[in-house]
């Protein structure tokens, strides 16, 4: 095996031994918390009539509590979620000048490779004529066309 593929293969293992140490004992203790609430509650959303109310639901405590936790990450979630809008929308308009720079940068870049050409074509011409003007009189710079 090459070495970044053991690299992943130990990740990989490792990671699976993390979870195995975390989920085994937290199925534990549900399973556990489970088994000693058991006993059924009603539910009732009517504060207005005990005895009788307009919706009453019976359930074992457990699952009333589980309902509750998911119900409470579920709106801390979107409590979070709902705070970060503003880093979200800072984060989209930093992308968009990240983007609109990079755009500018390439053309600036491109601007200096012609600016560079020209340059260098400049200075050639300016060589062939430089070195024109060190010939003799006699030798002509351009050859006389034949007849």
């Amino acid at each position: 095996m090459t070495v970044p593929v053991l690299l992943r293969y130990k990740t990989i293992m490792l990671r699976k031994i993390v979870t195995l140490v975390i989920l085994l004992p937290l199925a534990a203790i549900i399973i556990g918390f489970a088994v000693a609430n058991r006993h059924a509650v009603t539910v009732s959303f009517d504060p207005f009539s005990a005895a009788s109310p307009a919706y009453a639901a019976t359930v074992p405590l457990f699952v009333l509590i589980f309902i509750l936790v998911i119900l409470g990450v579920v709106v801390g979630g979107v409590a979070a979620w709902l705070r970060q809008a503003s880093w979200r929308r800072a984060a989209r308009k930093l992308d968009g000048d990240n983007r609109r720079l990079l755009q500018e940068l390439s053309a600036v870049r491109e601007r200096l490779v012609t600016e560079t050409q020209r340059a260098s074509a400049a200075e050639a011409a300016a060589r062939e004529v430089a070195a024109g003007r060190d010939r003799p009189a006699s030798t002509p710079a351009i050859a006389p066309p034949s007849v």
